[in-house]
């Protein structure tokens, strides 16, 4: 269905030669620039062009980062230099999003076109299973293809996620207001929306962080026009209940959310919930004095709790 062709390489493959008569510092400077260069890669696989980065050593068991709405590949930019000394760490543009592109129609947004694009990635990156981490759309779209693909994924950590809504007439709702906010997004002015975006209640903790300001500039970088696209046909009016696929999950699961996203929490631990035996029951972590986005506003709790979920795919054994 997919054809491609893969574009750069891991820096960690490279060596870089010393250079001679050049102070330090500029040593130094060189060696950085061109592993940000070699890290910026993309693979072409019709009708995508997917975007991302790598960090980490290619031999080192890989994990995939799939970023929330308005995001990017640098979505978890403060917890992958942590897990990079352990973990092959790849970050990728999802459709919508920072630098990939979608050369078809609209339907090539939708989740089930998206989640065997991104399957067609993991092959083209030769990577036959890894783990998947996810955030806000990101983790919806982490648990469908948990849920279709579970011999890819041998472990799923899921932050502020959901298995969408259960009823068709809550879809169809949230289909209206998905809709409503995707024609904002094509006629407004992009500052404009974020503001009101960021006003909901849901993102009162993320809005009151110091480094709010600069998160704010970062999701700047988007195309509103393709947000709109990705919010009209990956939204969570658009995507299908996952609920009643709980039950018979084999893939194992770590659920991470704000206490102060009391939605959320309320979601999660039906979730958990959910599971029947023999099944594995998911893990439910509620991260104090946070809100909807823990990954940034406490780096340090999020990334403790996936180096214990995932100690035993570690390439060391000193993770704590």
């Amino acid at each position: 269905r997919f054809k491609g062709m893969a574009f750069g390489q891991n820096p960690s493959d490279f060596t870089t030669a010393p250079l001679v008569n050049a102070a330090p510092l500029r040593i130094l400077q060189s060696i950085q620039d061109c592993c940000r260069t070699l890290m910026e890669q993309q693979i072409r696989l019709e009708p995508y062009i997917f975007n991302y980065d790598s960090q980490g050593k290619s031999t080192d068991f890989p994990i995939l980062f799939l970023h929330g709405f308005m995001g990017d590949r640098h979505e978890f930019s403060d917890v992958i230099p942590h897990l990079s000394s352990h973990f092959y760490c790849v970050a990728v543009d999802l459709p919508g999003h920072g630098n990939t592109q979608v050369t078809a129609g609209a339907n090539y947004y939708q989740m089930s076109s998206t989640a065997h694009g991104l399957i067609e990635f993991l092959d083209a990156l030769g990577i036959e299973q890894c783990v998947l981490v996810g955030y806000s759309m990101g983790g919806r779209l982490a648990l469908y293809l948990a849920l279709h693909f579970p011999q890819r994924f041998v472990r799923v950590i899921l932050e502020s996620a959901s298995p969408g809504l259960e009823t068709q007439a809550e879809r169809d709702q949230r289909r209206q207001h998905d809709f409503s906010r995707a024609q904002a997004l094509e006629t407004q002015p992009f500052s404009q929306f974020l503001d009101h975006w960021y006003d909901q209640p849901l993102f009162q903790s993320i809005k009151a962080h110091p480094d709010f300001a600069k998160l704010r500039q970062r999701r700047l970088q988007n195309d509103p026009l393709e947000l709109a696209k990705s919010l009209r046909y990956l939204g969570t009016g658009m995507q299908p209940s996952l609920w009643p696929n709980l039950q018979t999950n084999p893939v194992p699961l770590l659920l991470i959310v704000g206490e102060r996203d009391q939605k959320f929490v309320a979601i999660n631990t039906a979730m958990r919930d959910r599971s029947q035996p023999p099944f594995p029951q998911p893990q439910l972590e509620i991260i104090p004095h946070c809100g909807h986005n823990v990954h940034w506003e406490d780096a340090n709790a999020f990334v403790h709790h996936v180096h214990t979920f995932l100690a035993d795919l570690s390439s060391k054994a000193d993770v704590s």
